[in-house]
């Protein structure tokens, strides 16, 4: 099914029919789609309402060319809710979905259950490297990013022994539309949430990625020390720690959730 937004961008939206189980949100990263937690909706599917969508910009949603925000990114998730009448969700984002998970936090407290923050950062510097991914993925698209996007999400030894799992997220990459990435880099260059991170009062657990390059396991902790109550989970893996420890990971979650 397809949300439309209020500013006419549609949003790719996979919802589980309704179980009469709490309602269970995943927003996924930067560059992948919402298959990246094919592992976790299948795991979750009897104990929750599971629903999945694809980032503006990113899968079968629309890729508006220009910047987005993370606010903007923000009232997409509400939107999604909105649509399918749910009121309170528990939401899981990873990377950008976790900084989205963020905004929501702070800004929509009313519409959180639990929240999950894993493998994301409140605040992510170097501005210019983010600018140079914009250049580069609108100029030359997906295909110049694709290994380095790969190396810093999986270890060397996932690469080496789970060939067909890192052919499947490069797939994801490559597939990914330019523009939207692009957009998307900027509203995380563009984000800084430490401000308002100290305002979230809603259940949060932060999981971080202890060989994590993208958004280092201080990142994660940062995160955890400014929001109240907090718990925090270190798993032995890169960025996409629910891909690479889906075990652990989805212990993790179940344990919380």
């Amino acid at each position: 099914m397809f949300v439309t937004t209020d500013d006419g961008v549609r949003i790719h939206v996979e919802a589980a029919p309704e179980n009469g189980k709490p309602p269970l949100l995943f927003s996924n990263s930067l560059g992948t789609n919402l298959h990246m937690w094919d592992v976790q909706a299948a795991e979750f599917a009897g104990s929750f309402h599971v629903i999945r969508y694809d980032s503006r910009g990113h899968g079968q949603s629309d890729a508006p060319m220009g910047i987005y925000s993370i606010e903007r990114l923000g009232r997409d998730a509400l939107a999604v809710l909105d649509a399918l009448g749910i009121e309170r969700t528990r939401f899981v984002g990873l990377s950008k979905g976790g900084m989205v998970g963020q905004w929501l936090g702070a800004h929509a407290p009313e519409r959180i259950e639990r929240l999950v923050l894993s493998n994301t950062s409140a605040h992510l510097p170097a501005p210019d490297l983010w600018s140079q991914r914009i250049e580069i993925a609108t100029s030359h698209g997906m295909t110049v990013l694709e290994r380095g996007i790969i190396e810093r999400w999986f270890t060397p030894e996932y690469r080496e022994h789970h060939p067909r799992e890192v052919e499947w997220v490069r797939e994801m990459v490559l597939g990914t539309p330019h523009l939207g990435y692009a957009a998307s880099c900027a509203a995380i260059r563009d984000m800084d949430q430490r401000p308002t991170n100290p305002t979230i009062r809603v259940p949060t657990l932060v999981i971080a990625g202890a060989r994590d390059p993208a958004t280092p396991p201080e990142h994660g902790k940062a995160i955890h020390e400014s929001v109240p109550g907090s718990e925090f989970v270190l798993l032995d893996a890169a960025h996409l720690s629910n891909i690479e420890r889906p075990v652990d990971y989805n212990q993790t979650l179940r344990a919380f959730l």
